[in-house]
């Protein structure tokens, strides 16, 4: 492996971690936003936070995540992630 495709794999690596980071702040402002909403506005907004878990529970078995659909396509650079395949 040339140092070539090492600098590559690393950009792409990079790329991808970005990607899983922007996953994890969208999916905990959406738990923040249920959680103080539901505090403060409407405590039928604890129902979204309750609606993000079960999505992440069941998202390892159905290899679906509507997070990273979203960004796969914001991202097309990127390896897909949790794309369903």
């Amino acid at each position: 492996m040339g140092l070539k495709e090492v600098i590559f794999n690393l950009k792409k690596m990079e790329k991808n971690i970005s990607k899983v980071r922007a996953h994890d702040a969208i999916v905990g402002m959406t738990y923040l936003i249920s959680v103080a909403g539901s505090m403060f506005v409407n405590s039928s907004l604890i129902y979204l936070a309750i609606g993000v878990g079960f999505l992440q529970i069941i998202s390892p078995f159905t290899k679906f995540c509507p997070v990273y659909f979203i960004l796969n396509k914001m991202m097309p650079d990127t390896e897909p992630i949790q794309n369903g395949k």
